[in-house]
């Protein structure tokens, strides 16, 4: 499955992997400086849900590929269950 993201889908993944690139380097200077572990973990936190956000706009973009191409004719039924399992198992991985 390629990844084909777009404009503001590509705009909006990026910008969420960069605010998670940002917090996790603000969670190592913390860390570094001995500051409070609940802050630590609250900036933590905050980057691990960044990163989710990003993966499941990716997989939402395969998801929404993959019914584009199913009401087209471009997938055949078994296709449609493998890409099926592969997308499951994407969402399940970041679940």
């Amino acid at each position: 499955m390629e990844l084909d993201l777009a404009g503001a889908e590509l705009k909006a993944v990026l910008n969420r992997l960069r605010r998670a690139q940002g917090q996790i380097s603000g969670v190592i200077r913390m860390i570094e400086e001995g500051r409070d572990c609940e802050e630590v973990v609250t900036q933590l936190a905050a980057a691990s849900r960044a990163l989710d956000r990003a993966g499941f706009a990716i997989i939402a973009t395969g998801l929404q590929r993959c019914l584009t191409d199913i009401e087209d004719g471009r997938r055949s039924g078994e296709d449609r269950d493998e890409m099926r399992s592969r997308l499951e198992k994407l969402f399940l991985s970041l679940a």
